[in-house]
């Protein structure tokens, strides 16, 4: 069965209350109250024992759409790096150092990110789609990479001759 602090222990008994609706009628919340227990570096939520099956569900189709939707750090610099761009065509900053000092950068930084919108398109999808093959953007950020396609997908990807031909 295990250590019985690793098992959690209700703080107290569960209580219900309602709140009222603006458009009339009550809403019922229940507050269960339970205990964080420490298991290593990370933090886990103990739920009672009899936790019904509903909330468990919910939590199993969070979980899963948290999955898939997947926002990663590559995909926030994608957008930044598209974002700059824009205001650099839209003539609202002049230059990516203004940028950079906008956004409290260090110019250096700001120029990796920006070049980021040189990024060949199948090299963008593979991130999307989460191909294992995929650079990062660690990878990406320290590479020197050419603006032609066809050498960015060889070098990043691995793509075989014949598709760079």
């Amino acid at each position: 069965m295990g250590n019985r602090k690793h098992r959690g222990k209700l703080t107290g008994p569960a209580t219900t209350r309602a709140v009222p609706l603006p458009a009339g009628g009550v809403r019922l919340e229940t507050f269960v109250p339970w205990t964080l227990v420490r298991r290593g570096v990370k933090k886990q939520v103990i739920t009672p024992f009899g936790a019904p099956q509903a909330f468990l569900a919910k939590a199993k189709r969070e979980r899963v759409a948290d999955e898939e939707v997947q926002e990663s750090a590559l995909m926030r610099a994608l957008g930044l790096a598209h974002h700059w761009q824009r205001l650099l065509d839209e003539g609202r900053f002049a230059s990516l150092s203004e940028i950079a000092a906008a956004e409290g950068l260090v110019l250096s930084h700001a120029s990796r990110i920006a070049r980021l919108t040189l990024l060949a398109p199948s090299i963008v999808m593979a991130s999307l789609d989460g191909r294992r093959d995929a650079p990062t953007l660690d990878r990406l950020m320290r590479a020197k990479f050419a603006h032609e396609w066809a050498w960015q997908e060889k070098a990043l990807l691995g793509a075989s001759e014949e598709k760079c031909k």
